[in-house]
């Protein structure tokens, strides 16, 4: 018998695995899970009841253009649907964007906190990730475009950034994108889009409809609480969109996800909801984290990150603290930054929980 064994491509090897939020704690009471982002409104009642129309057709195979669902995407968004794909999530569409643009010799572009994706899905491909500086935890331009070299293939760019919660104005992604080569694919990330309520903010659809190398990402896990569902969806150029659609899985999107999503996005009642309950929690969580001193970057997300290097105390402490109480925080260390936490939004009783944890924390 052979000792032999098949080899991976390049860059596979090097890949740590992700990591998502953790979802139990050392606690024996209530839990409350704020380590992933998730919106503590749950799911629109119109997406759940959409369900029920589907048990009695799961032997049937699900459209694979996801065409209805493009189509209620472009109706709500007034972008082309056949510049649409719909994915298993946004990080499928993340990847399949590293596989069909960037391999072995090429270089994948983004800042030094962003998501930690990218970073994955550049390894995967046997690419190079490089890492541009931020600045105040903030992406910055010239930096970014004063590390593009002849073989930068992508740039990727979270606007809003996780795990930060900062944004860039539109007019610095558009020059962003003027000072790239033609040939440099600029992926715009924008799956917290739906709660950012600056004046000078834009997702990115103007920058894809007269561009041929930008391509908008968006998700159905965060605003719209369909996390377990996995969807998410791309719109770029035709011929972005047409490189993509040559190498997803023929069903990468299921049935279920397509027809709840369908709801979701026509449910704007119910995201009108929780953007209301992220406006009205990001300043006090903001305000009150500040006031015990702990650094918080101003967010534009559905999340705030701490930051306890001038508390005396350290994130890992503060991590298990709030976790034999249920409370669940996500530890971001993989980002770069060892010792702050990342803090989803909760419900009422939640965020409260956790400022009266780290009251009572800091305060020993």
């Amino acid at each position: 018998m052979s000792s032999q064994i098949p080899n991976p491509k390049p860059g596979i090897m090097d890949i740590t695995p992700y990591v998502g939020g953790k979802s139990t704690s050392t606690g024996t009471g209530r839990v409350a899970k704020l380590s992933s982002n998730e919106t503590p409104l749950g799911t629109s009642p119109k997406a759940q009841a959409a369900l029920d129309g589907i048990v009695a057709k799961l032997h049937l195979y699900p459209d694979g253009g996801s065409g209805a669902l493009k189509e209620a995407i472009a109706e709500i968004h007034k972008v082309n649907p056949a510049q649409i794909i719909c994915g298993n999530g946004s990080d499928e569409i993340l990847s399949l964007i590293a596989n069909a643009y960037a391999g072995p010799g090429d270089e994948v572009l983004f800042s030094v906190h962003g998501f930690l994706v990218y970073e994955l899905a550049a390894l995967a491909n046997g690419a190079t990730p490089v890492k541009a500086p931020e600045k105040n935890l903030t992406t910055d331009v010239d930096a970014l475009l004063s590390l593009v070299t002849d073989k930068t293939k992508i740039l990727f760019l979270a606007n809003p950034n996780n795990p930060t919660g900062t944004y860039i104005p539109f007019s610095e992604v558009e020059r962003l994108h003027a000072g790239l080569r033609g040939d440099i694919l600029l992926v715009l990330d924008a799956a917290y889009a739906e709660y950012v309520e600056k004046s000078d903010y834009e997702a990115g659809a103007s920058l894809v409809a007269r561009s041929k190398n930008v391509i908008m990402t968006r998700t159905f896990s965060k605003i719209f609480g369909l996390s377990a569902l996995r969807i998410g969806w791309g719109y770029g150029s035709d011929e972005v969109i047409d490189v993509l659609n040559r190498i997803r899985g023929p069903f990468n999107v299921n049935a279920v996800a397509q027809i709840t999503a369908i709801e979701a996005v026509h449910d704007q009642d119910f995201v009108r909801k929780a953007v209301e309950h992220n406006r009205k929690w990001i300043p006090i969580l903001t305000q009150r984290m500040r006031g015990m001193g702990l650094l918080i970057p101003d967010s534009v997300g559905n999340f705030i990150l701490m930051d306890f290097s001038e508390t005396g105390k350290s994130a890992l402490d503060a991590e298990a603290f709030l976790s034999a109480r249920g409370l669940i925080l996500r530890n971001i260390a993989s980002y770069g930054l060892p010792n702050c936490l990342r803090m989803s939004v909760g419900t009422d009783d939640d965020n409260r929980d956790v400022i009266d944890a780290l009251t009572e924390f800091l305060g020993q």
